[in-house]
């Protein structure tokens, strides 16, 4: 009987990534956090290069472009949690490896995506891993379904709001009810350029793909959802801008807050008035950018509401939330009585934000893939091989 080439490299711990729309989180399976976190995007020199230094490079990932990033145009493999750049996917890929000093042949590998992704989309994935990389296994997880296993809970709705996707996925008793699963191609990227347009029109010039992350710590340092309730939807866009303070309350942030100035990297000032409360604003209603879209208080309803009506009531008292866009203030309370509001009379709602919330979907890939149960999921390349591949990759479930 031949010997399976592949057999052996099962012993060593596989690698999970969490392969955001944004930002990358990747580790061994086993480990409480992830090893190795940056940026989901490649930077390529905007300028003719007319000097030859020791460091010089075509492209630039993770760490390695910081210092040079005002000089580079940056690109974004993955736009709303579809692989859109194979190829600069395949470089964050061997970036991760190396980070982790891992052969990518000796390391089985979870890989996360985003609910009701196209097939097409794992498609490339796979034959990436299976056919250059040469994994010896490999498996597909979604977002929301990995933050509850982090969670220790096997019953609950989840929702998962990333940089480029927000969806949601009840789940019920450790079956994922996958005809209720929904999902808004809308996420933190878009609050990002939302406040990037709303800082033009308030006279200040931000254009370029480097111009972007830092409008982008600014979101994530003093953006805030505004209480429900607060603010109407024409007083929020009359808001006064630039000169004038305005003050209210943070919601879970606290306090009161007015004007506030945030210094580029040059040390000019930004004042932030409005644009702070109004760039969230998109998570609960879409339609003000122009989108057609549920918001995602609306979205976790219709998911409840797809589910046999004797589980709502569990469901409606564990709403679980995860990634990174909901670690914006006043994010939970606001999405709390949003959701009250629209359930029915008398039903109680939850919502639970752990404090993990921003890795909780990587904890669980590291949770799951480093159980000796799980060993039975995974695809193997000689499956791949034996099978046409396509087919076993699109059949895997758990």
């Amino acid at each position: 009987m031949e010997a399976d080439p592949y057999s052996d490299s099962m012993l060593k711990s596989p690698i999970v990534i969490d392969n955001g729309s944004g930002v990358i989180k990747a580790g061994f399976g086993g480990e409480e956090l992830p090893q190795k976190i940056f940026n989901s995007y490649v930077g390529r020199p905007k300028h003719e290069k007319v000097m030859i230094t020791t460091d010089s490079q075509d492209t630039y990932v993770g760490e390695n472009m910081e210092k040079y990033k005002g000089a580079l145009k940056l690109s974004y493999p993955v736009e709303h949690g579809i692989i859109v750049n194979i190829n600069d996917m395949e470089l964050i890929w061997r970036h991760v490896f190396d980070l982790l000093k891992a052969s990518p042949k000796e390391h089985p590998v979870l890989l996360t995506e985003a609910p009701l992704n196209p097939f097409a989309n794992r498609k490339q994935a796979a034959e990436l891993f299976f056919e250059k990389f040469q994994s010896p296994s490999l498996y597909f997880q979604t977002q929301a379904v990995l933050s509850l296993y982090a969670q220790g809970k096997t019953s609950g709705v989840v929702l998962d709001c990333g940089d480029g996707v927000c969806h949601c996925s009840p789940v019920f008793e450790g079956f994922s009810i996958n005809s209720a699963v929904q999902r808004i191609d809308i996420g933190g990227r878009d609050v990002t350029y939302h406040l990037m347009q709303l800082l033009r029109r308030s006279g200040y010039s931000f254009h370029t793909t480097a111009e972007f992350e830092i409008v982008k710590k600014m979101k994530e340092k003093w953006c805030y959802v505004a209480p429900m309730g607060q603010l109407g939807p024409d007083e929020l866009y009359n808001l006064p801008s630039k000169s004038q303070g305005i003050g209210l309350s943070m919601g879970g942030a606290g306090g009161t807050d007015h004007q506030t100035i945030y210094y580029l990297p040059d040390g000019s000032p930004v004042n932030l008035n409005r644009e702070k409360i109004l760039a969230p604003e998109i998570l609960f209603s879409p339609d003000r950018i122009g989108l057609e879209f549920p918001g995602i208080h609306e979205m976790v309803i219709s998911a409840i509401k797809r589910c046999d009506v004797d589980l709502r009531k569990t469901l409606y008292n564990s709403i679980i939330t995860a990634g990174g866009t909901t670690l914006l203030h006043g994010f939970g309370d606001r999405l709390h009585k949003s959701i009250q509001k629209l359930a029915p009379k008398d039903m109680k709602v939850t919502i639970i934000q752990p404090n993990n919330r921003l890795h909780s979907c990587w904890i669980g890939g590291s949770t799951v893939s480093s159980l000796k149960a799980f060993s039975r999921y995974w695809v193997t390349k000689k499956q791949y091989e034996e099978e046409g591949g396509y087919r076993a990759i699109l059949m895997q479930s758990m």
